[in-house]
C-alpha cells in the first residue's frame, strides 16, 4: 500500500513539477524550458517555476529518506534572480548532488549546472555564456548600468567558485564578439565545456547515476 502511494505521488510530482524519487533514494529534479521568476510567462511556454523548486529542495534537505539529488537540465535560461536562487539552494544542500546537461544549459542555466558536487554534459549538449540581458524598457542612467554590472559580477563569482574555470576566463567567454552574430558571448559544445573547466565530465544518464551512487 505504501509503495502504491509512493508511485502515485511520483506520478503527480513528475507531471506537475518534473520531479520524481528514483530507486536508491535519489531525487530527480528537471530544469526544463525557461526559468520562470517573479513574472508569469505565457501558458504556451515550457517553464520551470522557482516557487516549485525551492520548497522541494528544502524538503529534500530535511528528508531522512532522500540520500542524493540528480538535476537534469535542458534550459534556455530565464529570470536571473530565480536562477541564482535555485543554484544557491542546490549548492547549499548537504547531500550528494550531480547535474547532467542534456540539450543545453544556457545563460542563467550555467550557474545551476555547476552548483552540484559533480557535473556531466552529453556530447551534443551546449552551454551559452553571455552578458546579463533584461527585457522591457531600460532607463539609460548610470545606476542602471551599475546594477547590470553588479548582477553580472554575482553570476561570474558564483560560477567561478563552483567549477574549475577562472573568473577572468569566464568573463572573456561572456564578452567574446567573434562567435554569436549581432551579440556577445560563447557557445560551448560537449567536451568544450569540460576543457574550459566549467563541467567535470562528458557523459550521459548512466554515468551520472553511477557517480551519485558512488558518492552516496
Amino acid at each position: 500500500m505504501a509503495e502504491e502511494k509512493k508511485n502515485d505521488n511520483n506520478g503527480k510530482d513528475l507531471k506537475e513539477y518534473g520531479q520524481v524519487t528514483l530507486n536508491h533514494k535519489i531525487h530527480l529534479i528537471t530544469v526544463i524550458g525557461e526559468i520562470e521568476g517573479h513574472e508569469c510567462l505565457p501558458s504556451n511556454t515550457k517553464t520551470t517555476k522557482y516557487e516549485h523548486i525551492l520548497p522541494q529542495l528544502a524538503a529534500i534537505e530535511d528528508s531522512r529518506e532522500i540520500e542524493g539529488v540528480l538535476v537534469l537540465l535542458n534550459t534556455v535560461g530565464g529570470d536571473v534572480e530565480a536562477g541564482l536562487a535555485i543554484a544557491e539552494m542546490i549548492a547549499s544542500l548537504s547531500k550528494p548532488t550531480v547535474s547532467l546537461v542534456l540539450g543545453g544549459s544556457h545563460s542563467i542555466g550555467v550557474p545551476i549546472a555547476v552548483s552540484t558536487d559533480y557535473s556531466f554534459i552529453v556530447e551534443t549538449g551546449t552551454m551559452v555564456i553571455h552578458p546579463v540581458r533584461m527585457s522591457g524598457t531600460v532607463i539609460g542612467a548610470p545606476q542602471t548600468y551599475d546594477y547590470f554590472k553588479q548582477m553580472q559580477d554575482r553570476i561570474l563569482g558564483f560560477i567561478s567558485s563552483h567549477c574549475g574555470a577562472g573568473r577572468e576566463r569566464l568573463e572573456q567567454l561572456m564578452l567574446d564578439t567573434g562567435m554569436l552574430t549581432k551579440d556577445l558571448g560563447t557557445i560551448l559544445v560537449g567536451k568544450q565545456a569540460v576543457e574550459e573547466g566549467i563541467i567535470n565530465q562528458v557523459g550521459g544518464i548512466s554515468e551520472a547515476l553511477k557517480k551519485i551512487h558512488s558518492m552516496i
